[in-house]
């Protein structure tokens, strides 16, 4: 059963394909309309928050990504596309990508850290060892990833970075659900298959 919400006065299903309000109020955001902008953040900013926390797990930080996912939104809703997908989907790629974007940078800050932290400390080869076939191993993942299609990335990156079910993603990205199988199971094939995995 679809979640109802009031916009504008008007009572519209959450979700479904017959009703994309989220796509005409950023159609009318592109026009700089900010009584559009305040109806979609109405609409999608708890959700919006959802995501970004379920990736960051850090309340202020996912506040902080919060404005600034909005305000990406109205300096670049010009740039959305009605004809090729759905508002929230739009809107909810932004979060996701600027949740990650946060989560690479802090990552980057830990492991300069952790270097510095290293170099001052008698650490025993052992554990330099690990930790460096750790971070290669990282990067090998990171970069096989590059190489599939955006939408098996994407459909990975939510699976096991955002820890999203099957049925979620589908949901995230309007995808059917046995789409977003295929795409996740020919996605990790070919990721084996660039990292040299046989078995």
């Amino acid at each position: 059963m679809l979640g109802r919400m009031v916009i504008d006065g008007v009572d519209v299903p959450e979700d479904g394909p017959a009703s994309d309000h989220a796509a005409d109020l950023l159609v009318r955001i592109a026009d700089g309309d900010q009584q559009a902008f305040a109806g979609l953040y109405d609409m999608l900013s708890s959700r919006v928050f959802g995501l970004i926390l379920r990736v960051l797990g850090d309340r202020s930080q996912s506040e902080e990504v919060l404005q600034e996912v909005f305000l990406e939104v109205w300096q670049s809703a010009s740039k959305f596309a009605p004809n090729k997908g759905q508002g929230r989907s739009w809107v909810l790629t932004i979060a996701h990508r600027r949740a990650v974007d946060r989560v690479r940078s802090a990552q980057s800050g830990r492991d300069r850290d952790v270097r510095v932290g290293m170099r001052e400390l008698n650490t025993p080869v052992e554990s330099v060892a690990e930790a460096v076939e750790l971070r290669i191993e990282g990067r090998r993942v990171a970069q096989a990833l590059t190489v599939l299609p955006e939408a098996q990335r994407e459909a990975l990156t939510l699976a096991y970075y955002g820890g999203y079910s099957q049925s979620e993603i589908a949901a995230l990205v309007g995808a059917p659900l046995g789409t977003i199988k295929t795409r996740m199971r020919d996605g990790l094939r070919r990721l084996r298959t660039e990292m040299g995995v046989t078995s």
